[in-house]
């Protein structure tokens, strides 16, 4: 049993399997009743949520300044956290939203030692906005904040239930890959998680686990050290 998790959830992760929804509240309460069991574990639990239900970068404006495009991606990962939140707080879980800017009273700035005392006290930690600057992806701040906080291991949770040779919607051959060499997702510019969050875990040795949000249970199994997904293997 793992004493401390950072999860990363993609933004589309959220609207489960439903077409042109933002958010699916069957799908989230699923994750928080299920983070709050492994909280009753004894593990510790923080959250890096995307923003892909909301802005997908200069998808719709090729010619948009690519730093206002992250600025507007951030702005959706507080969005999503703040929502995700309160879905906690409905379940009656404490959780509370970190970020590296400044946002009034909506969310806490973040604090390294704030965050740990909120894990250490049983209270979820959902950390939005990125690292506050442009060109950082959420899985660069998920290794990031999984380094400094010593999590023993990042769950990637993903539509797809791990990692494949080649795309499994287009391809129906595709073949799941059980484990991958963190290097070689490096070497071979795999987009499996960003290069940048892949070096960082490789040079830190954290362990990676890439799996399915939509299997059944599959953050627990996870959390359990069940076969799941695809295993990173740091070294």
């Amino acid at each position: 049993m793992y004493k401390r998790i950072i999860l990363k959830l993609s933004g589309e992760a959220l609207a489960g399997d439903k077409a042109g929804v933002m958010y699916d509240d069957d799908t989230i309460f699923s994750v928080v009743e299920q983070i709050k069991e492994i909280l009753d574990m004894g593990t510790q639990v923080a959250l890096v949520i995307g923003g892909g239900n909301i802005w997908r970068g200069r998808s719709s404006n090729e010619n948009m300044d690519r730093t206002k495009a992250d600025q507007i991606g951030m702005l959706a990962t507080v969005m999503n956290a703040v929502y995700v939140a309160d879905a906690f707080r409905q379940k009656g879980v404490k959780a509370f939203v970190q970020t590296p800017i400044i946002i009034g009273t909506v969310t806490e700035q973040f604090s390294k030692e704030t965050a740990e005392k909120h894990l250490e006290n049983g209270e979820v930690v959902i950390f939005a906005a990125g690292i506050g600057h442009p060109f950082f992806s959420t899985d660069t701040v998920t290794a990031l904040r999984g380094a400094e906080l010593k999590a023993d291991i990042l769950l990637f949770a993903k539509n797809v239930d791990g990692v494949y040779d080649s795309d499994p919607k287009a391809n129906p051959e595709a073949k799941k890959i059980e484990e991958i060499k963190c290097e070689d997702i490096i070497r071979q510019g795999l987009r499996v998680v960003d290069t940048s969050a892949a070096s960082l875990c490789f040079e830190q040795k954290i362990q990676v686990l890439i799996f399915g949000l939509n299997e059944e249970n599959s953050l627990m199994r996870a959390v359990k050290g069940e076969k799941i997904g695809t295993k990173v293997i740091v070294g």
